[in-house]
């Protein structure tokens, strides 16, 4: 595909692209038009050496989507909508780190994130993603039928995962008790709006059983697909720099930040965008 405005190379066959060629606190409303193209296409972007202040991060975001709070943890004094996510040098846990799709306990989760990087740790503190189209294209026929008619249920305090979550938040400035829990249920197997492609809609992170079902009952499935979706052919790794901002679509795709950088801090800005329940 020729994009006339920006340059798009991408870096894995799963899915994932580098956009250069474009300046965010300055974009164009045409290269804008082929940014939203290259994201339907590649799912993940990356864009490097952007030097954005606070309120031009904020504006670039507002030009993708509605910017949207994310439900457990404050965001800056002057910017609430955008949310540090800072690791220590002292801290084991990272937030978030294993794999997820952000937020999927909500009614209505995000279309779409983006994170900008701050501060990095000198190696380590890549991102791994995952394209769920691909893996739900990868089950058999059989597979697919008995998902297809399936929902799940999704909640904000899965027991295997709070060390990666709740016990973190108020070191991370929680906006409520880590026990305060959401709970959704959405469709295995949903359909993007825009693309009209199917999608497995499980992750690791949040889902514990399936709608009618026991989680004991709901386990053997769910942990065969957990496995399944972070398949190596469908993930792309990010490594950062200062000054990186990623984008990537919440809806077809599922990330795992990688904790390989003790000792050392990393400081993330993120902001979610939009909202839009899974059918």
């Amino acid at each position: 595909m020729a994009y006339h405005h920006i340059c798009v190379k991408p870096f894995a066959g799963a899915l994932g692209a580098e956009v250069s060629g474009v300046d965010l606190a300055a974009l164009p409303e045409a290269a804008l038009n082929d940014i939203r193209v290259a994201w339907l296409r590649h799912l993940v972007l990356l864009f490097r050496d952007q030097s954005l202040t606070s309120s031009q991060y904020l504006a670039f975001a507002r030009r993708i989507g509605e910017p949207v709070e994310y439900p457990l943890l404050r965001g800056l004094p002057d910017y609430p909508l955008i949310v540090p996510v800072i690791k220590q040098p002292h801290e084991c846990v990272n937030f978030g780190g294993l794999w997820h799709s952000d937020t999927a306990y909500l009614d209505a989760p995000p279309v779409g994130a983006t994170l900008l990087a701050r501060e990095v740790p000198p190696v380590g503190g890549d991102t791994l993603f995952a394209n769920m189209y691909l893996a739900y294209e990868a089950l058999s026929h059989g597979m697919r039928g008995l998902l297809d008619g399936l929902r799940a249920v999704n909640t904000s305090v899965k027991a295997d995962v709070t060390r990666t979550r709740e016990d973190r938040l108020s070191d991370a400035g929680a906006r409520r008790r880590p026990d305060a829990a959401f709970e959704a249920v959405h469709p295995v197997v949903r359909t993007h709006p825009q693309t009209g492609r199917k999608l497995l809609y499980v992750n690791y992170g949040h889902t514990v059983r399936f709608e009618g079902m026991t989680e004991d009952e709901s386990a053997p499935l769910l942990q065969y697909l957990f496995t399944h979706l972070a398949r190596p052919e469908f993930t792309c790794r990010v490594r950062w720099q200062v000054g990186t901002l990623a984008l990537w679509d919440n809806r077809c795709t599922q990330h795992n930040p990688i904790n390989d950088y003790s000792g050392h801090r990393r400081v993330m800005h993120r902001i979610s965008l939009g909202a839009e329940r899974p059918r």
